[in-house]
């Protein structure tokens, strides 16, 4: 019975000792977990503008060197400049401020370079599944919808917009967004070359540029 009694107080000592060491699985606490090997998860270093003497001038931030050009340029709208940062402005949000009515067009300038900035973009995140013509046929999602479709092209230029950077209907649809792989300014390209494709399919004759239509005629 002795032998008994020693086997089991061994054994509850020994789980008392890993949930001591491991806890209970699942169970959240605020205290540091205990480590045998730290991993590198925590290691030496400095935070911004810490004071260090090592450095020159005495922090741990250098300035910057002569010359150098900041991340971002502002956008360029109307005279304003606009920043990435500014969520709730109508050319970063697609919708007019203070407001849940979308941007009815494209609010930065259109230009040719635009339009072919948004078909590059396009052929490399778009078309593998909407197709190179935007008619739904691409070669990896099957059943991304055409957008020459008449849902699409009622839809506002905001809406559009909004469907490439948080995807279709705000991100709980099928399509995903695209906001982490491309700017503000690329999306906006993305929307007008959108529209440059639905115009190809449904132009009228005498709305085509007079080079165009004289190749049409002939």
């Amino acid at each position: 019975m002795k032998d008994v009694k020693y086997i089991l107080v061994g054994f509850g000592a020994l789980v008392l000792l890993v949930i001591g060491l491991f806890g209970f699985r699942g169970d959240l606490t605020r205290k540091p977990p205990i480590e045998v090997f730290a991993d590198m998860d925590r290691q030496p270093r400095l935070r911004p503008n810490e004071p260090n003497s090592f450095l020159p001038g005495g922090s741990s931030s250098l300035p910057h060197p002569e010359g150098t050009i900041a991340r971002e340029e502002p956008l360029l709208v109307d005279g304003e400049k606009v920043y990435s940062f500014q969520k709730g402005h109508p050319v970063n949000s697609g919708r007019l401020a203070g407001t849940t009515n979308h941007v009815e067009t494209v609010p930065i300038p259109v230009t040719r370079a635009l339009v072919e900035r948004g078909r590059e973009r396009f052929n490399i995140n778009c078309a593998a599944c909407h197709g190179e013509l935007a008619d739904g046929q691409g070669t990896v999602e099957i059943g991304a919808i055409s957008l020459h479709g008449a849902n699409v092209i009622k839809m506002t230029d905001g809406q559009i917009y909004r469907t490439i950077a948080w995807g279709s209907k705000e991100g709980t649809g099928t399509m995903k967004g695209y906001a982490e792989k491309l700017n503000v300014e690329d999306r906006w390209a993305v929307v007008a070359y959108v529209r440059a494709l639905q115009f190809s399919r449904l132009a009228r004759k005498e709305e085509l540029p007079t080079e165009a239509r004289e190749a049409l005629e002939e």
